[in-house]
């Protein structure tokens, strides 16, 4: 049997002793799953699973993290709080290489542990079993649909005492979503732009239409070509050349700028429609990613960027103005004109 290193073993009992004199100061709460927890009546650290869960905090409050899922690279510290920066770095739960590292966690003692419902059940219900013996509180929050952020800002605002700031994004999250309902509306089943969502360094991974990480396309009115049921959480599926060829989407939206640097030039993709008509676009991704991987809120902004992009006499949108205030609002970031030209690839 594995020995428990003597250090950690230290750290655990001082955790669970310093937990215990703790949680006279209580209240019970019903998380967005209907489970009831029982958490401090003040809490001032917060550990997510997950890095939408993360990035949702620092929307909320900043001081509030205990600590990141990843460390973020040279380019997203341009656009990122030097504290948050300066986080340990933990791990998490979901996506490829779960790392989680206890030891780390404990030392930064989070008041409660904020779970992504229905992501990888049971990787997660092991790891909440093991958060649960060493006295921390696991609330889970939804996060699959962009339309659960409204609610999830409410239920962070109430359960962090954050309540206006929360009301703030909520309204936000609110307007923006049925700001662009109204308009998708109105477009005929015969006017949807054709959409193929290229993923990886040769653009040829893609999500399925119901994926959560294509879910984008389908709100900003556009049809994903590759149909039909997403066959698990991670995706990334494999599409040939063919494929792509017989779908002959009018937009492609690219991940990495090694394909898109590259697909104007590169003979396979010549005679696609998408880049005939020059209509390859870039998805935004600093300091987070404004489309997918992770999907967070940031789509709200990437909702209305792809509804412009698709449908420009539909819906005008000043993006440099929008992109000024959503980055003044959620991140507490002023950007410069070097700043936008960055952050929008111009």
């Amino acid at each position: 049997m594995r020995r428990i290193p003597g250090r950690l073993v230290c750290t655990l009992l001082f955790f669970v002793m310093t937990t215990a004199a703790s949680s006279a100061h209580a209240r019970q709460i019903t998380d967005m799953t209907g489970k009831k927890v029982t958490v401090p009546d003040k809490i001032t650290k917060v550990y997510s699973t997950s890095p939408p869960g993360t990035y949702l905090l620092y929307a909320v409050d900043p001081a509030l993290v205990a600590g990141l899922n990843f460390a973020p690279n040279e380019q997203e510290k341009k656009f990122i709080r030097k504290e948050f920066q300066q986080l340990p770095v933990i791990g998490g739960t979901v996506g490829q290489g779960r790392n989680l590292n206890i030891e780390t966690l404990l030392k930064m003692k989070p008041d409660v542990i904020l779970l992504w419902a229905s992501q990888d059940q049971g990787i997660d219900r092991k790891y909440e079993e093991t958060f649960n013996k060493l006295g921390l509180p696991t609330v889970r929050i939804r996060l699959d649909s962009l339309a659960d952020y409204p609610d999830t800002f409410h239920f962070l605002g109430e359960l962090l005492d954050r309540r206006e700031r929360a009301a703030t994004l909520q309204g936000y999250a609110e307007r923006s979503l049925r700001e662009i309902a109204a308009v998708t509306a109105r477009i005929p089943a015969r006017e949807r732009v054709s959409v193929y969502y290229a993923e990886g360094p040769d653009g040829l991974a893609t999500e399925r239409e119901s994926s959560l990480h294509a879910q984008l396309i389908n709100l900003a009115g556009g049809r994903n070509v590759h149909r039909g049921e997403a066959l698990d959480h991670f995706g990334m599926e494999q599409v040939a050349m063919e494929q792509v060829m017989l779908y002959n989407p009018r937009v492609i939206l690219a991940q990495e700028r090694s394909f898109f640097s590259k697909v104007r030039s590169d003979q396979r993709w010549q005679g696609i429609r998408a880049v005939k008509e020059k209509r390859v676009y870039q998805i935004p991704k600093i300091p987070f990613n404004w489309f997918d991987r992770p999907p967070s809120f940031m789509r709200l902004l990437g909702l209305k960027w792809l509804t412009n992009t698709l449908y420009p006499q539909r819906y005008p949108l000043n993006l440099v103005r929008e992109t000024r205030e959503f980055y003044r609002l959620f991140l507490g970031i002023a950007l410069s004109d070097d700043d936008m030209r960055e952050v929008l690839g111009l």
